[in-house]
């Protein structure tokens, strides 16, 4: 989007290189990274960044209210509550698409947002591969609010472990070494030293966790879960009753971030949204009649990750045969921009803006990115993998 950077970028891009690159990003832990990515960054100008920022300002004064709470109670589903749930999560994710208005300027819209981990370890390898094999400009980085890979190192290592010591401190998630994402697992234990464990290994005793590390039964005090219950539930009943025991009676282990946060902050809270850089949100049960140009339109499941089960091409049968329409958001388009130019058909593209809230901050604030591109109608790293400089990538963001 950095008209001079984009054009300098292409041009001295090659396949050895691309290929060069690829490799030294697996060299930490080979075979680990299970999704595309792409051949580029994105180099994003100041203004937009703005835009971008401003938007989230805004939805943070919406999410820091007191009544916040008492607005998203019915986020939850109630056999998915969990006890014991923190004040704030520390980890908050803003999907933004880079889009084209009806004016034909380009503009982030917020696509989603979730109050869950992503990333955060990766995308630091990542800018380090990135750095050491391409001569950025100086004014460009990857972090945000004069962050850097020291500080945001500290920051990353004193939400999830503080003054815990590291052996009591575990990330959690479901057969992690199956996960599409297990490359961030592992980069996580490089950085800051914490046990990746999956749920199954987990031993419960009157409310007290323990793990075994080193051959030692070892207790647990703080979790930085990285499980999504949307795939939890489609387990065996075995796994399913482990869970139960774990996130649904109290225990005395501090989460990281509180799983009823996932659901809070995520696209429940949209339709309790209004501004220009927010696409028009509101929940399907709600509406009373329908839009008639529904083809300017999508419907969303609220619990669904990763894209699965949005409807793209809207019809009034599609919508009359859901069944549970309380759970369903229907949000007008955003109208991708194909703005990143490509050797070959220009690629949409997404930005996931990290905000991270420490102890003691009255407000989370931006430290860091991932953005992934595309060149079909969905966004992620999942889609159009036989499809070149498209997958999983970065923002340089002009300061």
């Amino acid at each position: 989007m950095i008209q001079s950077i984009r054009e300098a970028y292409n041009k001295a891009f090659n396949e050895a290189y691309y290929s060069k690159f690829l490799n030294q990003l697996n060299s930490k832990h080979p075979g680990a990274i299970d999704f595309r990515v792409a051949e580029t960054p994105i180099f994003i100008p100041a203004a937009f960044t703005k835009k971008m920022l401003d938007t989230c300002d805004y939805i943070i004064d919406k999410i820091t209210d007191p009544n916040f709470k008492q607005l998203t109670n019915n986020a939850i589903p109630k056999q998915l509550h969990v006890p014991n749930e923190t004040n704030y999560s520390p980890f908050i994710a803003f999907d933004f698409g880079i889009c084209v208005n009806d004016e034909g300027e380009i503009e982030p819209q917020l696509i989603e947002m979730q109050g869950f981990p992503s990333l955060f370890a990766f995308q630091l390898w990542y800018d380090e591969v990135f750095h050491s094999m391409y001569d950025l400009p100086k004014n460009l980085s990857p972090f945000l609010n004069g962050y850097d890979k020291e500080k945001y190192l500290v920051l990353l290592r004193n939400i999830i472990v503080g003054n815990t010591p590291v052996e009591n401190v575990i990330l959690l998630e479901l057969f992690p070494h199956e996960q599409k994402t297990r490359i961030d697992f592992y980069c996580t234990t490089d950085y800051i030293q914490i046990a990746t464990v999956c749920l199954t290994e987990l031993i419960n005793e009157n409310g007290h966790l323990f793990y075994i590390r080193n051959g030692k039964k070892t207790p647990v005090l703080k979790i930085y879960n990285r499980i999504i219950f949307d795939e939890l539930l489609q387990q065996p009943y075995t796994v399913i009753e482990k869970a139960n025991q774990i996130f649904f009676n109290k225990v005395h282990a501090e989460w990281i971030p509180h799983p009823n946060w996932f659901y809070r902050i995520s696209k429940y809270t949209l339709p309790f949204l209004e501004h220009p850089n927010i696409p028009e949100t509101k929940f399907l049960s709600s509406m009373n009649s329908l839009p008639t140009d529904l083809n300017n339109y999508v419907v969303k499941p609220i619990f669904s990750f990763a894209g699965q089960g949005v409807l793209i091409d809207v019809t009034k049968e599609n919508i009359a045969a859901i069944p549970d329409q309380e759970n369903w958001i229907i949000q007008r388009k955003v109208n991708y921009a194909a703005a990143i130019e490509t050797p070959n058909l220009p690629a949409k593209a997404e930005i996931r803006l990290f905000y991270f809230w420490d102890e003691g901050w009255n407000k989370p604030k931006a430290v860091m990115n991932l953005a992934r591109l595309s060149k079909g109608k969905m966004i992620g790293t999942r889609y159009n993998k036989n499809l070149d400089w498209v997958g999983g990538t970065m923002a340089y963001f002009e300061q």
